[in-house]
């Protein structure tokens, strides 16, 4: 079972699209819109967000997201009136951004503290930073260091549903992954720090590992571009 995702903002569309490409991202996590008010109008609704936090919850529990301050003290009272309120956080956090990020950490098996910091972890973007070039080959160290370099043959190259599969690939292994594309690094456990590379297709984009798993880590990666992020 799955963290559950509900996101309450004062748009019924709003929420319904960031739910479909959240959806996109984790296609195994319930994610549930709450938006707008009952008439259709702008606002958020009690009974609504009620009924998106029980649907979202599969029994590890439910992040819930919001845009406005107003969204936020709806989501607080929700929570407040569960028969668990232990059963939900609400989180603050940017609603595309997080929503993006918590998505795909329910995804790849997190908990709901887990899946909470992501989104948290989205606010304080995607943290790059100038590095050197990677290597050319797959090599290994003596510092214990895994690298290789990949060219990306998929069509959107790391945009967000690739960046989301790489996460996923490397989920649960214990390396320290981080890529590489020109003068910038992200870190590959972030969906939102791997498309703030920009890279697309033809790019050549540096993978370096270091950790227990470092190798498990690049050989994931490097198998995942053989198959061109399992785009269609």
């Amino acid at each position: 079972m799955r963290v559950g995702l509900v996101l309450v903002s004062h748009s019924a569309k709003l929420a319904e699209g960031l739910a479909d490409v959240a959806k996109q991202m984790a296609p195994d996590v319930t994610v549930r819109p709450a938006g707008g008010t009952p008439d259709g109008g702008i606002g958020t609704d009690y009974d609504s967000v009620v009924s998106a936090v029980r649907q979202a919850d599969a029994g590890s529990g439910v992040v819930v997201l919001y845009d406005l301050g107003s969204a936020q003290m709806t989501a607080e009272l929700v929570v407040e009136s569960l028969d668990d309120p232990g059963a939900a956080v609400v989180v603050d956090a940017p609603l595309v951004e997080g929503a993006v990020a918590a998505a795909v950490a329910a995804q790849s098996g997190a908990d709901r503290a887990g899946v909470a910091q992501a989104a948290t972890d989205a606010g304080r973007g995607p943290g790059k930073q100038e590095t050197p070039e990677a290597g050319s080959v797959t090599e290994e160290t003596p510092s214990d260091v895994v690298r290789t370099e990949l060219t990306l043959r998929n069509e959107v190259g790391l945009h967000a549903r690739p960046a989301a599969s790489l996460v996923r690939a490397i989920a649960g292994v214990e390396a320290d992954v981080r890529l590489r594309f020109g003068d910038d690094e992200a870190d590959a456990h972030s969906v939102l720090a791997i498309m703030s590379l920009g890279a697309r297709k033809g790019d050549r984009v540096g993978v370096e590992a270091t950790g227990p798993q470092a190798r498990e880590a690049v050989q994931r990666i490097e198998a995942l571009a053989e198959r061109n992020f399992d785009e269609a």
